[in-house]
């Protein structure tokens, strides 16, 4: 099979340019030389440790480094009911929390509210059974330190 005949108007095969776009001369390409500035527009070009054209000289300056400094950021940690992996502030181990339930603020409430409501006898103390009205406390499984503390109330 032969190949496809060229584009007419063109003998390299190549399809014609497109029109709408402004054509280029064609000439040798002007690249830069490591070391010295690219030339536009006809100024000559300029070797290293010249000065620029139109610009000051400015010698016997030293080049002052800028350097940004990141800030620090830090994660904060939500306790829950669930044990979280934490690296723990008092020994610097990366640990999965331990956790155990203390009375706390809603407990009492909800025993209050119960006993208003009438049930004072003895079903005001329900509260104090039910992990769910309880506090949650985490601690290091290490060195037994305090690590957080989830306040229902």
């Amino acid at each position: 099979m032969s190949a496809p005949p060229p584009y007419p108007g063109n003998e390299k095969g190549m399809p014609p340019p497109n029109p709408a776009y402004p054509q280029q001369a064609p000439g040798p390409a002007q690249y830069s030389q490591p070391g010295y500035a690219p030339q536009y527009g006809g100024y000559p070009q300029q070797g290293p440790g010249h000065p620029q054209q139109g610009y000051p000289a400015q010698y016997g300056q030293q080049a002052t480094t800028v350097v940004v400094a990141q800030p620090a950021y830090t994660v904060v940690q939500h306790f829950r009911e669930s044990p979280v992996r934490i690296k723990c502030q008092f020994c610097q181990a990366d640990i999965v929390t331990s956790t155990y339930y203390e009375t706390g603020t809603l407990t009492w409430v909800a025993c209050f509210v119960i006993a208003i409501v009438g049930c004072w006898i003895g079903c005001c103390l329900i509260p104090f059974c039910m992990d769910a009205c309880k506090d949650v406390v985490h601690q290091c499984p290490n060195c037994n330190q305090q690590v957080g503390r989830y306040n229902r109330m």
